[in-house]
C-alpha cells in the first residue's frame, strides 16, 4: 500500500483517492493506464499534475472531475464517492461542483461570450435575471465585461480563454479542473491565464487541479505531484520561478 500523496498536518481533504485505477480493452489486451493511485488534495490548494505524454495525467484528471469512471477504487470529493454514482447522478454532480477549464477553450463559436459563459446556468433553476447576474461577474472576474457581446472569432486566444475559464466560475464550483491551460497560448498570454487562477485560489478559495507539461507553469502551483507509467510519485512543493 503506497503512502498517499497529501499535505501533513491538514485537515480532512477535499479530494481522496484511494487506490484508483483505469484499465482499457484493447483487442485482447489489458493497458492499464492508472495503477492503484492515492492522492489527497485539501480544499483551497492549486496542485499541478505532470508527467510524460502517456502517463495518464489527463486520464486522472477526467476521474477526479467526473468526466469518466475509474476501473477500481474511491474518489471521494467533499465526502462523496463519486466512483459509485450513476451516469445521471454523476451529471448532475459535475454540474453543481466542478468547473472546466480545457487547451482549446471548448467555446460555442455561434454563441457571444455572455451566452458561452451562461451555458451551465441553463441547467439550473436559476431565473433568467440571476443567471444575468451570475455571468455579469464571472465576466468582471476575468475583465471581460466589455466584450460580453462579442463571438469567440471576435476574440484574442487569451480572451477566448479568459471566457473558458468565466464559464467555469459562473456555477461557483468548489473544484476547478484545468487540462494544459496555457498550452495553446504564447508566453505572455499564458503569464496572464496562470495570474487568473492564482487569483481565483488566493481570493476565491477555489480548489484548482491542473495538468500540464510546461514547468513555468506546474511553479505557478502551491504543489506538484508526477505521474511516470501510471503510478503518482510526490514532488512536493511547486518551485516558484522569479
Amino acid at each position: 500500500m503506497s503512502t498517499p500523496v497529501a499535505v501533513a498536518g491538514s485537515a480532512a481533504p477535499l479530494i481522496r483517492v484511494r487506490g484508483l485505477g483505469k484499465a482499457y480493452q484493447r483487442g485482447g489486451q489489458t493497458l492499464t493506464v492508472l495503477d492503484h493511485i492515492d492522492l489527497d488534495v485539501q480544499a483551497g490548494e492549486f496542485v499541478a499534475l505532470m508527467g510524460p505524454s502517456g502517463s495518464g495525467k489527463s486520464t486522472l484528471l477526467n476521474l477526479i472531475a467526473g468526466i469518466d469512471q475509474p476501473t477500481r477504487g474511491r474518489i471521494e470529493i467533499g465526502g462523496v464517492d463519486i466512483a459509485t454514482l450513476s451516469e445521471a447522478q454523476l451529471a448532475d454532480w459535475r454540474a453543481a461542483h466542478v468547473g472546466f477549464i480545457f487547451q482549446f477553450y471548448n467555446l460555442m463559436p455561434v454563441l457571444t461570450a455572455f451566452e458561452n459563459v451562461e451555458l451551465p446556468l441553463l441547467l439550473t433553476t436559476l431565473s433568467r435575471r440571476e443567471r444575468q447576474a451570475h455571468v455579469d461577474a464571472a465576466l468582471a472576474m476575468v475583465h471581460l465585461s466589455d466584450r460580453a457581446d462579442h463571438k469567440p472569432n471576435e476574440l484574442s486566444g487569451g480572451q477566448q480563454q479568459r471566457v473558458a475559464i468565466a464559464r467555469a466560475l459562473v456555477t461557483d464550483p468548489q473544484l476547478i479542473v484545468a487540462d494544459e491551460p496555457t498550452g495553446d497560448l504564447d508566453r505572455q498570454t499564458g503569464e496572464d491565464v496562470l495570474n487568473l487562477l492564482g487569483r481565483l485560489q488566493r481570493e476565491l478559495g477555489k480548489t484548482i487541479v491542473m495538468v500540464t507539461h510546461d514547468p513555468k507553469a506546474a511553479a505557478r502551483a502551491e504543489r506538484l505531484v508526477h505521474l511516470e507509467k501510471g503510478v503518482l510519485v510526490p514532488e512536493g512543493p511547486a518551485t516558484q520561478q522569479p
